[in-house]
């Protein structure tokens, strides 16, 4: 273990800045812990949580990242326990403890991130991905929100369009039907090779990325990182052939030129936005790589 040799966080500090953590995230972490103790779906939001499987309780958790020594304080629990060691001064979560069969999981990511902020963007797929999910199907994938268009206006978008989705975990849930209409037939093992940092499901996975090193990542930037996914969420749906404006979200009518070009300013106000982000996670990753090889 090489804690920081600055000196310890005071524990007034730390407290605060736990709870400053808390408040960020809690409108959406209260919100989903009600939501399912009344078994109530939300199109938008679940997805924050059952596609990315970071607990509400998780999240709320804080951390100082790795190496950070923070204060002793007797009357308050350390939210990491199992994470978190005794040091001279109070507490650490030492980069040591980061188990060492996914070491090889940090240098994959730490490569995929560092080639995602090298590649130009790709502003050219209008957000078609939930148009593929529900091209020519039957059912669709949330059954609790009305379409805010006909079937027929789904599959005349698709069509006219064309789809140049680059991010597998979306392509994976196209139809059978729009799965050859993909402009690439994607893989698992291509995903290094054609995610793009326009892609708003990109802008996303960057909140999985800063929670799968948690506690060794600071809470701090997992709020960012969660935060920032919740815009590219809101983003995401509204620009989906779902009718949300019960919910409050005006839709982006991307079978429109109009709503394609607001499609596309939103895409790279959200890929501005995960510049600093994507930074500071690669930074982790090569501090973690750094002190454990």
């Amino acid at each position: 273990m090489t804690p920081d040799s600055h000196s310890p966080i005071p524990a007034a500090a730390w407290l605060d800045e736990r709870q400053r953590h808390r408040e960020r995230v809690s409108q959406y972490t209260s919100d989903r812990v009600r939501r399912a103790g009344k078994a109530q779906a939300d199109a938008v939001h679940d997805f924050l949580f059952t596609y990315y499987s970071f607990r509400p309780a998780h999240l709320e958790r804080w951390s100082p990242g790795a190496d950070v020594v923070f204060a002793d304080c007797d009357d308050a629990p350390i939210d990491w326990q199992q994470d978190t060691v005794r040091v001279t001064g109070g507490w650490v979560v030492p980069s040591s403890g980061f188990p060492p069969h996914r070491v090889r999981y940090l240098q994959w990511c730490h490569h995929y991130l560092s080639s995602i902020a090298e590649r130009p963007p790709i502003f050219s797929c209008f957000g078609l991905h939930e148009w593929a999910m529900v091209y020519k199907a039957d059912a669709v994938r949330h059954s609790h929100v009305p379409l805010r268009v006909s079937h027929a206006e789904v599959a005349q978008a698709v069509d006219a369009l064309g789809l140049r989705c680059s991010h597998y975990d979306a392509f994976r849930f196209f139809t059978p039907e729009a799965l050859p209409l993909n402009r690439e037939q994607l893989s698992r093992e291509g995903t290094s090779q054609h995610d793009q940092r326009a892609c708003i499901h990109v802008t996303m996975d960057l909140y999985k990325f800063a929670f799968k090193i948690a506690p060794w990542c600071p809470s701090s930037l997992i709020a960012d990182a969660f935060l920032l996914a919740a815009e590219a969420r809101h983003v995401d749906m509204r620009a989906s052939p779902y009718d949300l404006a019960h919910a409050g979200f005006a839709p982006i009518r991307i079978e429109t030129p109009e709503g394609r070009q607001e499609y596309v300013a939103e895409q790279r106000r959200l890929a501005e936005a995960a510049i600093p982000v994507r930074s500071r996670l690669i930074a982790e990753y090569r501090r973690l790589l750094d002190r454990l090889c």
